[in-house]
């Protein structure tokens, strides 16, 4: 299947070519700002990052899927490289970023992130979700794109039936080029390997909702 091919709605992914190219000189600045050789840095504070994606060509892909509500909610830099690489095997993500813990029934369990508080929300949380992914690099085939099951996305996929689906599902490597925006529905199965040779692969994920959590839960944000 062509990354034309692919609907948000249907596969629970689209492809955003150059979406954001006009915003790479200031991610590219922003990344730049980082720790170094870690698997994915939480970007939390960053006034010149929140207004990026408050507004603008990132934010226009998040609304053209789940509505002009939508907000960042988490934002996680990932950096592979020769001295930090890895692979991420066949997984959907199931946490989101929060201010305080409150134990409202559904939510749960909870853990701490690079000193920010995630917790397991029910799965309508995250079923109406979207997250972006926008390359500051290319990603061709060798330099471990990501890989997903399309039409993954509707249901949570207990953790001991998760590579029997992959199994069942047609597989699709999301090939970018620098700039391109892919945006998936949150709950999407999802892996990677790492990256080949000494080419760099950052990647800026950003979770938007259109939505408040369950009171008194509030969105961490960006």
């Amino acid at each position: 299947m062509t990354d034309a091919a692919l609907t948000f709605t249907g596969d629970g992914a689209a492809h955003h070519p150059a979406a954001a190219a006009e915003l790479l000189p200031a991610l590219d600045h922003i990344a730049a700002t980082q720790p170094q050789h870690r698997a994915g840095t939480r970007l939390h504070g960053l006034p010149e990052l929140a207004a990026l994606l408050a507004t603008g060509p990132i934010h226009v892909v998040a609304a053209q899927h789940i509505g002009v509500a939508a907000h960042p909610v988490r934002a996680i830099l990932f950096d592979k490289t020769a001295a930090a690489n890895w692979s991420l095997g066949w997984h959907q993500d199931r946490t989101v970023a929060v201010r305080t813990r409150h134990d409202v029934p559904g939510y749960g369990p909870w853990t701490t992130k690079q000193a920010i508080l995630h917790v397991s929300p029910p799965f309508a949380v995250i079923a109406r979700m979207a997250t972006l992914r926008v390359h500051l690099d290319d990603v061709p085939a060798d330099n471990a794109p990501l890989l997903i099951a399309p039409g993954s996305h509707r249901a949570l996929v207990p953790e001991a039936e998760i590579e029997a689906a992959v199994a069942r599902s047609r597989t699709h490597a999301c090939l970018a080029e620098r700039g391109d925006v892919w945006a998936y529905a949150t709950p999407i199965l999802h892996a990677s390997g790492p990256a080949s040779g000494a080419r760099r692969r950052r990647v800026l994920q950003v979770d938007y909702a259109a939505h408040p959590l369950d009171p008194p839960l509030a969105w961490l944000g960006v």
